[in-house]
């Protein structure tokens, strides 16, 4: 594999303002320019009027958001994995361990979700059960599976077919001992003895393993077709073949089900460490947001953990900071406040000036890299001084700034004083977004089996704010369903500073599976979730538990 191309994040403060997004886009531009890697600009809250203003008005698109910058489990050379059927034999999985010196096999569907993990301790206590002869039955054991443990051919009989009834009879005794023995639908193990042979088939065997010998003879074949019976050869012999049977019996019986510890790319690491010092478990399955498996790790992988790398504009303040700063690489800082709290390991390049705006520090950095500022760039950062000065009003604000903002504004052919009449009175229009747009913020897609549902969330200080648009949310959900072929439809009204959420529904199985999820009641047309505020970790696993239920 090749290196890896750096990525590098510019993002300014908490609760951005115009200059902090401005300054973020056009640095990470500079950089782009001038230095090796990849820079992308960020953003550390939600963007506000005026600065979508700006972004429209200039065709910028939004920097992405995010919220905390530790390391992630995405962050990690985690093992990347497909994960075996639950089909698999306990001598395949036992032989696919060995080979990728593991000592735990996650088990899914054809749809490759998770049903379960089967570790090498599983696999040694299943040869506990050796005095019970009919656990093969119980294990629902494909004949395939003992035909590929055995070394076997398959004479008569359908090798996809199931052995679920009856026991295992090692036919070592005499004649009339074996029918004594054998019952309706016994796997029964024998020698090359064709006498021996028919009595199993008439005593109505639904399989019957003939050891040491690979040639049949033609009446006990027929005999076989007509009695519907798997008819097996080997060249192991009886006792052999008794010692190995066991090893084909599926992984799906052993495997553990319940209760399994999984993770997704987006956990945080210092999350992942305490829940692993809590479990004994060597390896820990990875899933995609649909519940899909995509790796394994272990502990050893957490020390090839890679910290994220940023590059900080217009803030040096800890408390001002992205979340989990103190676990990212800091490799710049680009601002125009006072020193503040934030720390570094390793010298890095700071650079602070006493100025209105970080984006006339930027400007300046365009002129002395020698670096043309295209009219896009120059209308953000021109606004940026506009916003951040008060249109020069600020007693932050430098002649070094305003003779910047004009420069700009002439690069941009806008006109200043237009610019910031348009930039604060789009600041204060605070009018309602449609219902669509509500809903549409945050609205994703999941699928449990062969049901889709979708899951909105709306979040918001106030429960005052989300009761105004419930009834409009609520009328939208049937229009949702149809437009997107969806069984039901949920919206989560959460209320931030409670760190509640009311859950309204549409749908004929959407009130029960809530009902089975949470165990709460309706009121009011919703369901109030005390402590759920994350649609991914709190709401989507209990409901996708309680639809597969």
């Amino acid at each position: 594999m090749g290196q890896q191309e750096k990525i590098v994040w510019v993002v300014g403060h908490k609760n951005p303002d115009t200059d902090s997004i401005c300054a973020a886009v056009a640095y990470a531009y500079l950089k782009n320019q001038t230095d090796e890697g990849r820079f992308v600009a960020k953003r550390a809250g939600k963007i506000n009027s005026e600065t979508r203003y700006v972004l429209d008005r200039f065709g910028v698109e939004e920097p992405g958001r995010i919220a905390d910058v530790g390391a992630q489990i995405k962050d990690i050379d985690y093992r990347q994995t497909d994960g075996v059927s639950g089909h698999y034999s306990l001598k395949k999985a036992w032989e696919l361990m060995r080979q990728l010196d593991v000592v735990t096999l996650p088990v899914v569907d054809t749809n490759k979700r998770l049903t379960g993990l089967i570790v090498n301790g599983d696999i040694a206590y299943s040869y506990m059960d050796v005095l019970d002869n009919r656990i093969l039955g119980r294990a629902k054991t494909q004949y395939k599976n003992i035909i590929e443990t055995i070394n076997g051919t398959v004479i008569t009989g359908n090798e996809h077919a199931y052995f679920t009834k009856g026991k295992v009879v090692v036919a070592s005794g005499n004649r009339a001992a074996m029918r004594e023995e054998i019952e309706d639908d016994d796997l029964v193990i024998l020698g090359n003895i064709k006498e021996r042979q028919m009595i199993a088939l008439e005593q109505n065997a639904s399989c019957v393993i003939i050891c040491g010998e690979m040639n049949v003879d033609e009446e006990v074949i027929a005999k076989a077709e007509q009695m519907e019976c798997v008819l097996i050869t080997t060249l192991y012999d009886s006792f052999t073949v008794a010692r190995l049977i066991h090893q084909s019996m599926p992984i799906r019986y052993f495997m553990t089900k319940k209760n399994l510890i999984t993770f997704e790319p987006d956990d945080y690491v210092d999350d992942v460490k305490d829940t692993m010092s809590k479990i004994r478990h060597r390896d820990f399955p990875i899933l995609d947001e649909q519940r899909h498996l995509i790796g394994m790790m272990s502990r050893r992988h957490l020390l090839n953990m890679k910290k994220k790398q940023l590059i900080l504009v217009d803030h040096n303040e800890k408390t001002q900071a992205v979340d989990g700063i103190e676990q990212a690489d800091i490799l710049e800082i680009i601002d125009h406040h006072r020193l503040g709290s934030l720390e570094t390991l390793s010298p890095i390049f700071f650079r602070n000036q006493p100025l209105g705006c970080t984006a006339t520090i930027i400007y300046q950095m365009y002129q002395e890299k020698g670096v043309e500022v295209t009219p896009q760039i120059a209308g953000l950062l021109c606004s940026a001084i506009v916003s951040d000065t008060l249109m020069f009003r600020s007693p932050t604000c430098t002649q070094i700034d305003k003779t910047a903002a004009y420069a700009l504004a002439e690069i941009a052919q806008v006109d200043v004083e237009e610019l910031a009449a348009g930039m604060f009175e789009a600041g204060s229009d605070f009018s309602a977004k449609t219902t669509e747009e509500i809903f549409y913020q945050d609205f994703k897609i999941f699928d449990s089996d062969d049901i889709q549902f979708g899951v909105a969330q709306v979040s918001a200080v106030s429960r005052k704010q989300l009761n105004s648009i419930k009834p409009e949310l609520q009328q939208y959900l049937d229009q949702v369903m149809a437009d997107k072929g969806l069984r039901m439809v949920f919206v989560m009204l959460t209320d931030i500073f409670e760190e509640e959420t009311e859950l309204i529904y549409a749908g004929s199985m959407a009130k029960g599976v809530v009902e089975q999820a949470f165990g709460v009641s309706e009121q009011d047309g919703g369901f109030l979730l005390q402590n759920v505020v994350s649609r991914k970790k709190q709401l989507i696993p209990p409901m996708m538990q309680a639809m597969q239920s």
